[in-house]
């Protein structure tokens, strides 16, 4: 991974709580998952890029394309972050541009996520519509699962669009889990039964492998 790629200080920062404090992303503070990054322009802004080392027949790879930090850590508090996702040039034709957070990992490949589907979002297809968010918790409850045994449940509409700058805030408080778009006043996904329990975890950022995916501006606030 470029020794540049990850030193982000003035456009992809950690903003602590308390003292308010931001961590500029570097080298010693990220390992990368089935993937590398690079700090490159997109839509106007800097902006760190994630891109899958390979490319498998699924977009939706447990434990990767992922870029874990190394710190801080969440247990409870919320997670702000810009992120843009697209198809990649010559991906299938039912490519989505999966992209979204991981948190509370155990490891790289044990975590909660959610994450955002964008091509779904102005489908002809109420039910495909359904499906822009989701979230899911690996490896026991991959979304296929949560899907068969609960349909809807974990996932919903939300409206956004592939390659453009989309608003994350990720809201996380014991088993509880909200996700709000673009700064939308209510959630459009609540998630009330964390699958790993109310424990503390790592974060990271995560695309599927047919993916071009970009994040920037990203703030942990804790509780």
């Amino acid at each position: 991974m470029n020794r540049h790629a990850l030193t982000i200080a003035t456009t992809f920062l950690l903003s602590l709580t308390t003292a308010a404090q931001q961590i500029p992303l570097s080298l010693t503070n990220s390992h990368a998952k089935s993937s590398t990054a690079v700090l490159t322009t997109h839509e106007n802004s800097r902006a760190l890029q994630l891109i899958p080392k390979h490319k498998t027949d699924s977009g939706y790879v447990p434990g990767g394309p992922i870029l874990f930090l190394n710190s801080p850590r969440l247990h409870n508090g919320a997670i702000d972050v810009d992120v843009s996702g697209t198809p990649a040039a010559g991906a299938p034709a039912d490519a989505r541009g999966f992209i979204g957070i991981v948190f509370r990992a155990q490891s790289d490949t044990r975590f909660e996520i959610i994450y955002l589907r964008p091509t779904n979002s102005h489908a002809d297809d109420q039910l495909r519509r359904n499906h822009t968010t989701q979230y899911s918790s690996e490896p026991d409850f991959p979304w296929d699962r949560l899907r068969k045994e609960n349909p809807g449940v974990y996932e919903s509409w939300a409206d956004i669009e592939p390659g453009r700058w989309t608003h994350m805030k990720i809201v996380v408080h014991g088993t509880n889990a909200a996700l709000y778009v673009n700064h939308a006043r209510n959630p459009c996904l609540i998630v009330h039964d964390l699958k790993l329990g109310d424990i503390e975890g790592s974060l990271g950022l995560w695309i599927g492998e047919d993916t071009e995916g970009y994040f920037k501006d990203l703030r942990i606030t804790k509780e």
